[in-house]
């Protein structure tokens, strides 16, 4: 192992004891780990908060306890694994996959790995990667928006809804967007949304969405909330329109019957993952150039909704899950 100045022999770290709620999470002290081969020791700037913490932390995702929580962060190089050579002590890093980034030093797969340009803070690379990611491929590959295409963003104020907003209108796309207050849908509006809808005053939600469509629907819908928005999405597709089912922050969609989607207008769904779109390392680091161009243009504007301590990560958690957030959630170690 390569390392800089000395390192302590254990840190804090967020570790689910047990699968449930979040009372399930601890803070305890953890012994660093030596990197081993296309492995790096990263001194932890920020995690993010994700719903995949959740379906982990309850075992939906299902993965043996105890373990360190967290799949993405960013930070400093403190040592390198025997035969790393694209990667050095200092080097500022994020990833967005993996295991173990809610502490205070990680280690991580060089795979998994990208570079932080200069003009890249680590708490917004952090805050970009998982969400930035997943906007990009969803606007990018999932459904490529082009100039006219009409899409429904559900959330739109949270994490990936504002990132998805932003590259939907970049890329000639015009944005109905839902949220559930006045205040969000103001925060959608300032990413660029064309229409707002609040699906807290609104009985109908398609109704609304095929009202603004002229009766025609849309081309395409990101819905990462799940249960609760899944039958106005399929209800607000034009014929042949997609459906992009990315999350399910409300739960998980019940057993679904294909036929419909014939009866409804020969529909197609998808139930896509990040890991499936940066599944080599060239994948990865060349959406990640693509999004950090966007950030350090000032093209697309990334929002950090909170920072918290690894010990206010529950307080972070049931934000999250209670759907009150706008922006990324950070845990700083």
């Amino acid at each position: 192992m390569t390392s800089g100045s000395a390192l302590p022999e254990s840190a804090a770290a967020l570790v689910v004891t047990r699968h449930g709620d979040a009372d399930v999470l601890e803070v305890r002290d953890s012994p660093l780990r030596e990197p081993g081969h296309d492995q790096v020791l990263v001194r932890v700037s920020a995690a993010g908060v994700n719903f995949i913490d959740v379906y982990q932390r309850e075992g939906i995702y299902p993965i043996p306890t105890p373990f360190v929580l967290g799949s993405e962060g960013a930070g400093e190089i403190v040592a390198v694994g025997p035969d790393v050579s694209s990667f050095v002590v200092g080097d500022r890093v994020a990833w967005g996959q993996g295991l173990g980034s809610a502490q205070a030093y990680a280690v991580v797969e060089t795979k998994d790995l990208v570079h932080v340009p200069p003009g890249v803070d680590l708490e917004t690379a952090a805050a970009a990667m998982l969400q930035g990611l997943t906007a990009h491929y969803l606007s990018t590959s999932t459904y490529a928006v082009q100039q006219g295409t009409v899409a429904l963003v559900h959330a739109a104020a949270g994490g990936v809804g504002q990132l998805l907003t932003q590259m939907i209108k970049r890329r000639g796309g015009r944005v109905i967007a839902t949220a559930g207050s006045a205040e969000k849908l103001e925060t959608a509006r300032e990413r660029g949304a064309d229409v707002l809808i609040n699906y807290a005053e609104v009985e109908d939600v398609a109704a609304a969405v095929r009202e603004h469509t002229d009766g025609r629907g849309v081309d395409v819908v990101y819905d990462g909330v799940g249960k609760d928005t899944f039958e106005a999405s399929l209800a607000s597709l034009r014929p042949r329109g997609l459906m992009v089912l990315f999350g399910g922050a409300s739960g998980q969609v019940p057993l679904f019957d294909l036929q419909r989607l014939n009866v409804l207008g020969s529909l197609y769904i998808t139930r896509p993952s990040v890991g499936a779109h940066v599944a080599t390392p060239e994948e990865l680091r060349g959406r990640a150039t693509e999004l950090f161009e966007l950030i350090e243009t000032g093209a697309v504007q990334v929002s950090i909704g909170g920072r918290h301590p690894l010990t206010e990560a529950r307080a972070a958690y049931a934000d999250l899950e209670g759907r009150r957030t706008q922006g990324k959630l950070l845990l700083i170690p």
